[in-house]
Order: structure tokens, then C-alpha cells, then sequence
């Protein structure tokens, strides 16, 4: 990225954005980008651990029953907020509910009158500013947007943080190398065989 377009970035970020302005907003490139409390956030490349946990899932839900159409990875979710949050997770689960909200939307992007996702994952990045986003802020604006389940997968820590929400707040489980990932949308799906924290982290050889 050359200094003219790192200096552009942070003009842009610097202003704030409404919701239509971000839906609105095109640099003529494939960068991604989030909406953080009405700042644009550039989006990096995902590194190639994160696209392998995101995979996993995707096949692994898939593989429970349930289709494909409500398996989404690249989809943005508009959070709630004072200003206009827009986040990308690496990976969610919607409802049959919103599935059939999204039918025929013009942009891949739950918006805030739409029903909440039931699962939203996120894969944590190497960095203080990441872990805190991740923790902190989207775990603040997702409980608020009435999401059932957020986990928060750490590969840096080997940890998955599973967050339900209940009455309207989170209540956290951390699980990590073998133990049994507890979730209520795994418990409804009923699985054969246990899913594991070290699966998702992909921590064995032949993951």
C-alpha cells in the first residue's frame, strides 16, 4: 500500500460514517472494511488459519444439518450502537428466520431490522487492538444486537470463549486442548461425536 493510499485511508477514517454511507462507499478496490462506531476500519487479509477455522466450521455445521443457505462466511452484520457499527465475522449461522430475510438482498449484510444470526464466530488476529475488539468491543455489540451465541476462537491464546446469551447478557465458558465445546446450538443439533476446542483450533497434525 503506497503512502498516497495509506494517507486517503486515514483521512477516511477519520470522518464519520453513517450506515447509508458505508453501504454507499466504494475506493474502487477489494480491500474490506468494517464500520467501528462510524469510522471505517480496514480489514487485512485473513491469515491462512483463520480461512482453515472458518472452513472447519462451515463443513463441520454443515455436516450436523444445516444447510447450506443459512452457513454464511464474508457476511457483515450491522451491530447497535450510538453510531453505526458494521462488523465482518469470520463465520456465522443464521436462522431459518433470517435466512429468509437476506432472500433477495441486493448486498450480503444482516441489517439492523433484520432478526439476529444465531451464532457468530470470530477468529482472533495477532495484536493488543484485535484481542481487545474482539473481546471487549464486538462481545458488547453483539450481546446488544441479541445474538444467541458469539465464540470468540483464539489461536494465539488456543482457547475458544463461548458466549450465550441469557436475559440479555453473556455468560462466558472458556474450553480449550480437549475438552467438549458446550454450546446450546450443539446441543440442539444433537452431534454423534463431541466437538472438541482443539479441533476447532486445529491443534493436531492431521486437523
Amino acid at each position: 500500500m503506497t503512502s498516497a493510499v495509506m494517507q486517503k485511508e486515514a483521512n477516511i477514517a477519520a470522518e464519520i460514517m453513517s450506515l447509508e454511507d458505508f453501504l454507499n462507499y466504494d475506493d474502487g478496490t477489494d480491500a474490506r472494511y468494517e464500520l467501528e462506531d462510524g469510522r471505517l476500519l480496514f480489514m487485512p487479509s485473513e491469515s491462512d488459519i483463520n480461512q482453515r477455522i472458518a472452513s472447519f466450521l462451515f463443513v463441520y455445521f454443515a455436516q450436523l444439518g444445516i444447510p447450506f443457505y443459512r452457513l454464511r462466511t464474508g457476511l457483515e452484520v450491522a451491530t447497535s450502537g450510538t453510531r453505526a457499527t458494521v462488523r465482518l465475522p469470520d463465520f456465522m449461522v443464521l436462522t431459518e428466520e433470517l435466512a429468509q430475510a437476506m432472500e433477495g438482498a441486493s448486498r450480503s449484510i444482516v441489517m439492523p431490522d433484520m432478526p439476529p444470526p444465531q451464532l457468530v464466530v470470530e477468529v482472533v488476529s495477532p495484536g493488543s487492538k484485535n484481542q481487545e475488539r474482539d473481546y471487549r468491543y464486538k462481545r458488547a455489540q453483539y450481546q446488544a444486537r441479541g445474538i444467541a451465541e458469539y465464540w470468540i476462537v483464539d489461536p494465539i491464546q488456543q482457547q475458544i470463549t463461548v458466549l450465550t446469551l441469557v436475559a440479555g447478557l453473556y455468560e462466558e465458558a472458556v474450553f480449550s486442548k480437549d475438552a467438549a465445546i458446550v454450546s446450546p446450538l450443539l446441543s440442539e443439533l444433537g452431534q454423534e461425536s463431541e466437538l472438541t476446542a482443539g479441533q476447532v483450533l486445529q491443534l493436531g497434525t492431521n486437523q
